[in-house]
């Protein structure tokens, strides 16, 4: 077995959570904060108390943004500490306009710089995962 040798001031990497988040689907933590950065798994619209989906593009969105704004503060950070995002789409085409007028409602300027692609998703219009910046890098 190999040893890997890091520089001491190499960031130490951990899990956060939050229960005012749906449980992930599989084998990942929800989130890691590594050094400043906080990056998330991909999000989706399930209501963390009752597991239920709404049926828009736009109703979903919002709740995914829920989602992640609970994700971040149990880190103490919130969306406008998100530098980056990456949205999924069931439908990119038919859903963008809908979807990106409720994402601007969440976001201030400067806004995350995005990247937004069509996926084959499971049963969700959306999903969004993102990385923040610790304004503090001490806390």
């Amino acid at each position: 077995m190999s040893t890997v040798h890091r520089p001491a001031e190499a960031p130490v990497k951990r899990a956060v959570h939050s229960d005012r988040t749906p449980p992930p689907a599989g084998g990942y933590s929800k989130a890691i904060a590594a050094g400043p950065y906080l990056f998330t798994s991909g999000l989706g619209p399930q209501d963390p108390d009752t597991g239920a989906v709404a049926d828009t593009v736009q109703e979903q969105t919002r709740q995914v943004l829920t989602n992640l704004r609970a994700l971040l503060r149990a880190d103490g950070l919130d969306l406008d500490d998100v530098v980056k995002s990456t949205v999924h789409l069931q439908h990119l085409q038919r859903d963008f306009a809908a979807y990106d007028e409720v994402y601007r409602e969440h976001f201030s300027d400067p806004r995350p710089v995005r990247t937004t692609v069509g996926s084959d998703l499971m049963n969700i219009l959306v999903e969004i995962d993102v990385v923040a910046l610790r304004r503090d890098p001490a806390a």
